[in-house]
């Protein structure tokens, strides 16, 4: 892959390792038919907005954008399993006003950038598997906590779904009450 080619980006909240426990301990619970694709522990998360193909020599100037909007915490919580058209079997999330808010804020930002956005409504959820037509969600519904207070840029890297490298991740340019340092982004690269 060289610099001319562009990446395929998208922004999600990327959970830490206990909410990515229990979405994968919830995925396991599930009965997968023959064939199914169960999406990988490391590749379990929110999207907020797919950008799509985007030129390598921009995300700096991306990313510094991004690195403005502002995060209040967001409680996620789980809300029903569906089994979506196309076989894409997919934990709907029940979220406040906070994460409505950074989606609305994550747009602005990149429609700026000239982004098309999508039209659909926003529909906040985790895909927990494609190809799952006739999936069976368990009896006892999905339950954990996951809290939220950064998002991710995320680049879908060639070989197949789920193959993803977190190319930045970003916290709230605002700092905490009580903090007396600025706020800040990190600009690790964190592929899990």
């Amino acid at each position: 892959m060289s610099d001319r080619d562009p990446a395929r980006l998208f922004l999600a909240v990327w959970p830490e390792a206990r909410p990515r426990g229990a979405l994968a301990a919830y995925r396991d619970a599930w009965h997968w038919p023959t064939g199914a694709k169960p999406v990988a522990d490391v590749a379990l998360h929110l999207t907020l907005h797919f950008i799509g193909a985007f030129a390598r020599a921009r995300i700096p100037t991306l990313a510094a954008s991004l690195a403005t909007v502002p995060v209040q915490p967001i409680a996620l919580r789980p809300g029903d399993a569906e089994v979506w058209q196309g076989g894409i079997a997919v934990l709907r999330l029940d979220a406040g006003s906070a994460l409505h808010a950074l989606h609305s804020r994550l747009g602005a930002v990149l429609s700026d950038a000239g982004v098309d956005l999508d039209a659909r409504p926003f529909s906040p959820h985790v895909t927990l598997a494609r190809k799952a037509a006739q999936a069976e969600p368990p009896l006892v519904p999905a339950a954990f906590d996951w809290r939220a207070s950064s998002f991710a840029l995320v680049e879908s890297m060639p070989g197949g779904p789920s193959r993803y490298e977190v190319l930045r991740r970003f916290d709230s340019p605002v700092p905490a009450a009580g903090d007396a340092s600025p706020g800040h982004t990190r600009g690790d690269i964190d592929s899990g």
